[in-house]
């Protein structure tokens, strides 16, 4: 504790970010709406690890998420992704990117919201169309469109999302931007 100069008393170091406090920041929200890169940023502007769930999943499993899928079905998959979203967020707070589903998944999103800070990145259907079809790999885009499955799932999961106590837009600014508007909302949620 740092003594004022002024007066001798004592000051209060200001308040690290919420989340840094008491766990990890969990990003959650659609495919493409750049929780990885957004992540990445973060952790390093924050002087903390990043870890990329799918990457933790696949290492995990030694298969990629599409052979997961084509070979043990989606409800296996999540069964695996919980209990890898689970070891990940024990331990030294971290940022961490989950899959877009991950959140949409009661006993996942429970864990998360009791044990970690969970930031909705949010973004406009026509931007996540544009970066999704930037990678393959996606299995619930494989044969169709990109942008009807993405309407679809945004339905569905965007009640989800916003359980979540901090919700930024990520729009198609740089990235950096993104990241000042999470800091910001962490620093208003402190």
């Amino acid at each position: 504790m740092q003594r004022n100069r002024k007066n001798g008393s004592a000051e209060t170091p200001a308040p690290e970010p919420a989340g840094t406090r008491s766990g990890s920041l969990v990003l959650v929200g659609m495919m493409g709406v750049g929780k990885s890169t957004v992540g990445r940023r973060l952790a390093h502007r924050l002087g903390l690890p990043f870890v990329d769930a799918d990457d933790a999943v696949v290492a995990a499993a030694d298969m990629t998420i599409q052979e997961m899928f084509d070979r043990y079905g989606e409800a296996a998959f999540r069964d695996g992704e919980r209990r890898v979203i689970a070891r990940l967020i024990e331990g030294a707070p971290k940022v961490i990117a989950t899959g877009g589903g991950a959140f949409a998944q009661d006993e996942t999103r429970a864990l998360i919201l009791e044990r970690a800070t969970a930031i909705w990145l949010d973004a406009d259907i026509d931007i996540l169309v544009d970066r999704v079809g930037r990678k393959d790999g996606r299995p619930l885009l494989k044969g169709k469109d990109p942008r009807t499955v993405l309407t679809e799932l945004a339905a569905v999961r965007n009640p989800f999302y916003a359980m979540a106590p901090v919700h930024v837009v990520s729009n198609a600014t740089p990235h950096e931007a993104t990241v000042d508007r999470i800091l910001e909302a962490l620093d208003a949620c402190a």
